[in-house]
Formats: C-alpha cells, sequence, structure tokens
C-alpha cells in the first residue's frame, strides 16, 4: 500500500488517505464500518465468526448467517480497496474468525494510544522523552472514542476503558512532575486533563494545590468557585468533601508563603473596605458560625440562621441554566443588601442559607422580608417562588423554625 493512510477514531471516527477525507465511501455500509471499527478495538485479538454474526450478520429470518457475513465482509473489503489499493487487506481472515492486520503506511490512533499508555506506564520520572509522549497522548486522545456512533455495548466499555486508561496515565504524570517540582506542568496537565472529565476530583484537587504551591491562592480559590459551580449547576448537590475541605489547606498555606506583616497588613485593609455580606463555602461558613456563637455568648446576644430556597410554582421545575442565573442574581441581592457582618453561603443548587447576628425575631423577619421584595423586583416572575426559614441559634440549642412563604 503506497498511500499514507490514516484512521481517527477519538472524537469520531474519519478515513483520511493522503490527507483526503474518505469516510463517505466506507461509510455507506453501516454494519462494516462497525465491524472493523471492532476489529480494530480487538486488535492485537481476533474476533470469532460465532460474535461477529451475532454482532453485525445475525439473519432473522433464518437463512445463511454465516455467508451472510462473509458477504459484509467481501463488500466492505472492496469499499476499503476503492479507497486505498490493498487497504481491504487489514480486514484478514484467521481460523475460525477475523482480526485487524495494520499494514505499512496504516495509522490507527487508538493503536498509538495504547503504545503511548504503555509506554507512560512504564517510565518513573517526568523527563523529556515522557513528556513528549504525554504531549503526544494529550494530541491523539482528543475526544470521547468514536462520538456520534451508535452506541453498541462493546463500543461503551471500549471508550470507558480508554478514558480510565487516560486518567491513570494523567495521574501517574502528574506524580512523576510533583517528583521534580514542576508545578507549572501539573497545572497545565490538569487543566487539560479536566477538559476531558471536568467533575474528576482528584484533578481538582491536584489543580488547586500545585497552584498553592506556586503561591496562586487566588487561582486556586477561582478554581475552588468554579468546580462549586458545575456541581450545582449540572448535579445539584455539593461538591465532594475532599473539595469543601480544600479552604483549610488555603487557610494553612501561610507556612509555604513569605508573607511579611506589611503584605498581612494591606490585606486586611483591602477587606476592611469592603461593604455588604461575606459570602463563602460551606466549610468556611460553618467555621464562622463557631467563631460567632463564641463572641455572641460572651456579650449575651443573640444570632439567627435563615435559609432561602428558590422553587417554581406548584412543584414545576425550573431549569438549570435559569436556576443558575436566578441563584447568581439572588447571591448579588444579598451581598450588596445585607449587613457587613452578616455571611452567606451556597447550601445547594437552590438554597442559601445566611448568618444574622445581634437580631431579634421582629428585626429577623424585616431582614428577610426586606430582601424578598428585593428579589421580586429583579425576578418578577409569578413563576419562582422566595421561601425562607428563620431560627434562632444558641449555644447548644435552636429556637424554634417558623416560615415565610412568597405570594
Amino acid at each position: 500500500m503506497a498511500h499514507q493512510v490514516q484512521i481517527r477514531m477519538f472524537g469520531g471516527f474519519s478515513l483520511s488517505v493522503d490527507e483526503v477525507r474518505k469516510e463517505q465511501i466506507v461509510g455507506k455500509s453501516k454494519k462494516g464500518l462497525a465491524l472493523l471499527q471492532y476489529l480494530i478495538l480487538q486488535y492485537p485479538g481476533a474476533a470469532s465468526a460465532e460474535k461477529l454474526v451475532a454482532a453485525f450478520a445475525k439473519d432473522k429470518t433464518g437463512g445463511n448467517p454465516e455467508g451472510a457475513l462473509k458477504t459484509l465482509i467481501s463488500r466492505f473489503r472492496t469499499s476499503l480497496n476503492q479507497c486505498s489499493e490493498g487497504l481491504g487487506g487489514c480486514i484478514e481472515a484467521v481460523r475460525g474468525g477475523y482480526r485487524f492486520r495494520p499494514a505499512d503506511g496504516l495509522w490507527v490512533d487508538v493503536l498509538e494510544f495504547r503504545q503511548l499508555v504503555e509506554k507512560l506506564a512504564a517510565a518513573n520520572q517526568a523527563d523529556d522523552v515522557a513528556r513528549q509522549h504525554f504531549q503526544r497522548l494529550r494530541t491523539i486522545f482528543s475526544g470521547e472514542l468514536l462520538a456520534g456512533s451508535e452506541q453498541h455495548d462493546w463500543l461503551i466499555a471500549a471508550s470507558v476503558s480508554c478514558h480510565d486508561q487516560y486518567l491513570e496515565t494523567a495521574y501517574h504524570y502528574v506524580a512523576m512532575l510533583q517528583k521534580n517540582g514542576a508545578y507549572h506542568e501539573v497545572v497545565e496537565s490538569c487543566r487539560f486533563a479536566l477538559e476531558k472529565d471536568p467533575f474528576n476530583e482528584r484533578l481538582h484537587l491536584e489543580l488547586m494545590q500545585a497552584l498553592v504551591k506556586l503561591n496562586r491562592s487566588n487561582e486556586a480559590m477561582s478554581q475552588y468557585k468554579h468546580v462549586t459551580s458545575l456541581h450545582f449547576s449540572y448535579l445539584g448537590e455539593q461538591p465532594p468533601e475532599s473539595i469543601q475541605k480544600f479552604y483549610r489547606q488555603i487557610m494553612q498555606c501561610n507556612d509555604t508563603l513569605e508573607s511579611d506583616l506589611d503584605t498581612v497588613r494591606r490585606e486586611l485593609e483591602e477587606y476592611g473596605q469592603t461593604h455588604g455580606a461575606f459570602e463563602c463555602s460551606y466549610p468556611v461558613f460553618r467555621e464562622v458560625y463557631n467563631l460567632q456563637m463564641r463572641n455572641l455568648a460572651r456579650l449575651d446576644a443573640s444570632m439567627y440562621v435563615a435559609m432561602i430556597m428558590i422553587t417554581g410554582a406548584d412543584g414545576q421545575l425550573i431549569s438549570p441554566l435559569r436556576l443558575e442565573e436566578i441563584m447568581n442574581g439572588l447571591s448579588e441581592i444579598l451581598c450588596t443588601h445585607l449587613r457587613k457582618g452578616d455571611t452567606v453561603t451556597r447550601f445547594s443548587s437552590n438554597q442559601y442559607c445566611l448568618l444574622l447576628p445581634t437580631v431579634n425575631d421582629d428585626t429577623g423577619h424585616m431582614v428577610m422580608e426586606r430582601i424578598k421584595r428585593f428579589f421580586y423586583q429583579r425576578f418578577p416572575a409569578s413563576s419562582i417562588m422566595f421561601n425562607y426559614r428563620l431560627s434562632l441559634m444558641n449555644e447548644g440549642r435552636s429556637g424554634t423554625f417558623s416560615i415565610k412563604k412568597a405570594r
């Protein structure tokens, strides 16, 4: 075969000969193309004729399924030869079945992907060779295996396997980079891998820890807010506990940061110039609660905890995108119209929790009714319901919940 043939399966199927796309030719036979893809994924093993008949040539009329399989393969080989002379020989008959046979000049992304995974698994340091292999792996793993194809059981299993292999390789490569102290590369590698698996807990943690090591705490906090928003928007829940604990890591990073007294003073002064409520993650919210309860106990003062929940009228569902827009608007309202000493946190996809120190039952309800009024000024739609509960918190006990519902 004199031509250069490339078969790509990540991100969708493509077949090109000397950089000219030819998949429209082989795509005329969906069964033949699926059989080729199946054999490629079985390489270097073979597939029995029995399995191929069951998957691609089963005859419901009770005819000759083995003959139908041979006819399918013969016709598809002809289609492959139309793309490039001799290419049909990549489907090779063996005893009891068929297998894929890569010839000279034929490149398949999945096969190189497997070779790179094996080479990186055997590596024990992130040297130049390992870096080249990982860069190449990133280039090849451009998307879901055979994206857009019919989801056969064998394809789903192979896709999950490739995804897992890529993640395990990324974990191993990041660990080697960490040994070298190459945290800039850890950040880059984790961010790229997260494009393939945006909810991966381990990669988020590795990325944030690397940013802290690089004294880029602000970026680490931005990443934390990003992953929290992802979980709220798409899963409707808090991020994993390990992600929530990351706040404590940020607080403890002073041992690794070279900060002098002037830097601390400037940061405190900048924070002191902020107005409105303090918005934070739920782990920090709990710490603020504990600290304020101690202070209020000494002052013999009270604190109320409020919960706001946004729902659709009459149990109607709010679309995730619309809900996120509403919750972002509610965040702005809370931070703008609550006092500087108040604290708010996003508790779930449709809930905010508030700490209101030094208020009583009447002023607490006044505060919440004012927030509700500002909310409906911004979101006047009658299909959106603003609900809240308010509870007195005393050390060791809490008061009775009271509920006010909108409209």
